[in-house]
């Protein structure tokens, strides 16, 4: 009987070929893929939750330092007017302009809020009307709206169709449809441009301006330009706390979905991989960063429009991109 365990001998007929020809080829790496760091580190920033810690921090200190300039400009003015009466009778006049204007800062930045949750509440109201199919609270979002761009001389003709036609509609969803393309079509058109806008001035300072974090400047003040411009288009026009609680906003739900990540969709859809491995890096991180903002954009029209987007109405980043990049970045022959 045969032992299985014993070794075995095989002969070969000619010895194995061993040199270079029978190395592995070495695999291709290409240009590694940009990511948009800008964008990325600009989300990262926008999204950020500030701690409880931080909070009670920052409100700690503005109420000491709040309270340290009450004190001084009371003994100042306190203490001028014991010792010249006229040049404290001007100090006195001069902090109350200052608290007034100070006051008018805050009237503004509280009626930019009530713009904005004013939009958030026709939303609210349209999205209700068509999830119930209920026709009289669509009739009403129609006539808030309606309401609301009586002073856009821009909309006129669309405020006419829509009064004109308004009654001859007697389900919801054509009714909102109808508003939509009457008083919210040229809106999108205006809002789609600075949205290109400004992915055009991103992805230019990223691939032309070599300089360390100027990319991340631009990104930051291109988005902040951006978004305050289209929530003025919508007639949600913010002040400056409006605008950075926009611009959180938009990146919080940027982030909590995933937009703001890099895949071959968006690259595909921008560039294709071939042409991104033929020009250098700064040009691929400068065409990502475009096509980020213009995701960002879509998002701030998406917040900032008083109607939820009817169907194949949301603009394509795609589209908006290459709208916007269109020669930018082309060879030249």
């Amino acid at each position: 009987m045969t032992d299985a365990r014993r070794p075995v001998v095989i002969d070969l007929d000619e010895p194995p070929e061993i040199g270079p020809g029978a190395a592995p080829p070495v695999p291709e790496t290409g240009m590694p893929v940009p990511q948009g760091q800008a964008m990325q580190v600009l989300a990262g920033i926008g999204a950020r939750k500030p701690s409880r810690i931080g909070r009670l921090f920052w409100a700690s200190l503005m109420a000491l330092t709040g309270l340290a300039l009450s004190i001084s400009a009371w003994n100042f003015v306190t203490g001028l007017l014991a010792a010249n009466p006229v040049l404290g009778w001007i100090a006195t006049v001069l902090i109350g302009a200052l608290v007034f204007a100070g006051l008018l800062i805050a009237a503004r930045e509280l009626a930019a809020f009530s713009r904005l949750a004013r939009l958030d509440d026709l939303r609210r109201m349209a999205e209700s009307a068509l999830a119930g199919d209920d026709l009289g609270q669509a009739r009403a979002v129609a006539t808030r709206l309606g309401a609301l761009y009586a002073h856009r001389p821009e909309l006129r003709l669309g405020r006419d169709a829509l009064a004109a036609r308004r009654d001859d509609v007697f389900d919801a969803a054509g009714l909102i449809g109808l508003t939509e393309a009457e008083l919210l079509a040229p809106l999108d058109a205006a809002a789609a441009r600075e949205v290109e806008a400004a992915a055009r001035q991103v992805a230019t300072v990223t691939a032309l301006v070599p300089i360390a974090m100027a990319d991340v400047v631009a990104a930051l003040t291109s988005n902040l330009r951006m978004i305050r411009r289209i929530a003025e288009i919508y007639g949600g026009r913010s002040g400056t706390l409006g605008a950075w609680r926009l611009t959180r906003a938009v990146l919080t739900h940027l982030v909590a979905t995933g937009a703001v990540a890099v895949g071959d969709d968006l690259i595909g859809s921008v560039a294709g991989g071939s042409v991104l491995s033929k020009i250098s890096r700064r040009f691929g991180e400068g065409v990502v960063n475009g096509a980020l903002t213009a995701r960002v954009g879509v998002a701030a029209m998406e917040v900032c429009r008083p109607l939820p987007f009817g169907k194949g109405r949301r603009p394509s980043v795609t589209a908006l991109i290459k709208q916007a990049l269109t020669g930018l970045f082309a060879p030249k022959s």
